[in-house]
Formats: C-alpha cells, sequence, structure tokens
C-alpha cells in the first residue's frame, strides 16, 4: 500500500476555550434524536462550559488538582451517613480505574489531611473511605463555588426553572451510574 505524503500546512487546531457546540435546529424525526441532542448540550454545558470553568477555579482556590477534587466530591456525595462510607473496591468500580489508581488518589487525600481510610463496620478486611473535619471544610469550599447557581440558568423563567430541575431529576435517577451510588 502506497502512502501520499501530504505537505500542505495542517488545519487550525481550534480552541476548546472558544468551541462553540452548534446545535442543529431541524433535527431529524428518528427516535431518540431529540434525546441525543439533549445529552450533547448537558455534556457540552459540564465538559466545556461554567461547570467546566469552576472546577478548575476550584482546583486554584482549595490547592489540589482536578482529579482529588473529583475524588472529594464523590466521597462526600457517599460518606454523607459514615456507615455507608465507600470502600476502596467501590470508588475504583465508581471511577472505573483499578485499584492501584484508586490507592493512589486516596493517598492523595489522606496526605493532604482531607480523607482517612477506616475498616468497615462489619468487615475489617475491607476499608472505607471518609472525609475528616478539614475535608468536609474544603468540600464546603469546592461545593459553594459549584453550587452558586450560573448565570445561563437565569436566563430561565421561574416555572422554566422548576421544569427543568424536575427533568434533570428524572433522568439522573434514571441513570444507572448514579442510582448505583446514590445512599439510599
Amino acid at each position: 500500500m502506497d502512502l501520499k505524503v501530504d505537505n500542505t500546512e495542517p488545519a487550525p487546531v481550534r480552541s476548546l476555550a472558544v468551541a462553540q457546540t452548534v446545535v442543529s435546529p431541524a433535527a431529524p424525526a428518528e427516535a431518540g434524536a431529540d434525546a441525543g441532542e439533549a445529552w450533547r448540550l448537558v455534556y457540552s454545558l459540564v465538559l466545556e462550559g461554567e461547570a467546566h470553568t469552576r472546577l478548575h477555579k476550584a482546583c486554584r482556590q482549595v490547592g489540589l488538582p482536578v482529579n482529588l477534587v473529583k475524588a472529594m466530591l464523590t466521597v462526600g456525595r457517599l460518606s454523607e451517613d459514615p456507615d455507608l462510607a465507600p470502600s476502596m473496591r467501590d470508588l475504583a468500580d465508581h471511577f472505573n480505574v483499578d485499584a492501584s489508581y484508586c490507592t493512589t488518589l486516596v493517598d492523595g487525600l489522606e496526605t493532604n489531611g482531607l480523607a482517612e481510610r477506616r475498616p468497615h463496620s462489619t468487615d475489617r478486611r475491607i476499608k472505607t473511605v471518609v472525609l475528616t473535619d478539614r475535608g468536609r471544610q474544603v468540600l464546603g469550599q469546592i461545593r459553594a463555588l459549584m453550587d452558586d447557581t450560573p448565570p445561563a440558568f437565569l436566563q430561565l423563567t421561574p416555572a422554566e426553572q422548576r421544569r427543568l430541575r424536575d427533568l434533570l431529576t428524572k433522568v439522573a435517577a434514571a441513570d444507572s451510574v448514579l442510582s448505583a451510588t446514590r445512599p439510599q
């Protein structure tokens, strides 16, 4: 097979910081087309929009890298009841990483005084992860920044805001990953 060498200038790379998500106003009437478009908008908002910017601002504010802030958010959500604190295996499964990487994450949290490993209440072989007092304080700072209503949401009327909340609550409840890790 002959390969051609292209000596032309490469196309400029578009910066993610200025990339705009273009939504086709007339999506085909296929089953799920509207749901697919909604999904693309949601992940664009999270991965490229205000949430992305705020996550990095929160990291700078508390002096932690993104992976530790995300781990704190997850441990904080999963360990609101100390008897239901996630195990190391739970965290590795949740993040879809191997156990050694999960150990590295928790080591980072422990080194910063933000979390500690504790024996499981009924099986001492299992180590759970809980936030320390300092960890809960830092998590409060992170959540204060992340939970502040973005200006884009204030473009909706109060009725639209309630409708959006209700629809996203329904979608979140149906999400198999979220529902598997939500305390009952």
